[in-house]
């Protein structure tokens, strides 16, 4: 006689410790906004009520780093902002995570010159980068849906190993169906 016949109405859920935090570090992830240009814009439109953020358990959008685990750096750093970038970083509680939103926070974008940064992985380490110019609030929550993904795949306790960041470039995220070639 297996568990599901013992426990067949009792409500009992199995699972493991690391399935477990994972599970409330994906449904309670409490976004820190850094919004440095036009990204931001579409950042802000992406908790909106026509994207709403809030479904992923992110209804707020924290002001203080010590509140967040997730930081989202939307738009364009410059050098003179970097250590900012890098203190709110390192003031955000463990476990932390960051999103590259856009082409200028991925990689400077069309502005290579002394005064931006060229990415802000040289400031912070980052987990997703979500492409564009701007991207759209689609390619936003589906860079966070990426994120969770890879937070569901850590282990609470053990190696802290470093896994490779994720790219999203989806230029047009609506499916087509195409039409059975048999018929």
């Amino acid at each position: 006689m297996g568990i599901e016949q013992k426990a067949a109405d009792m409500g009992v859920v199995t699972t493991n410790l690391e399935m477990a935090v994972n599970w409330g570090r994906t449904n309670a992830m409490w976004p820190l906004l850094f919004g440095l240009a036009c990204c931001a814009i579409e950042m802000m439109s992406a908790q909106a009520s026509n994207y709403d953020l809030s479904r992923f358990g992110m209804e707020l959008n924290r002001p203080s780093p010590r509140q967040s685990d997730l930081m989202i750096v939307a738009g364009r750093v410059s050098r003179k902002m970097a250590p900012v970038v890098r203190h709110l970083y390192d003031q955000m509680t463990d476990p932390k995570w960051v999103i590259a939103m856009g082409d200028c926070a991925s990689c400077g974008g069309v502005y290579n010159n002394y005064a931006i940064v060229q990415g802000v992985d040289e400031i912070v380490p980052v987990d997703v980068y979500v492409a564009g110019c701007p991207p759209r609030p689609e390619a936003l929550i589906d860079g966070i849906m990426m994120l969770h993904e890879k937070v569901k795949r850590e282990k609470v306790i053990g190696t802290e190993e470093q896994d490779k960041p994720i790219w999203v470039m989806r230029a047009n995220l609506i499916q087509v169906s195409m039409p059975d070639e048999k018929s």
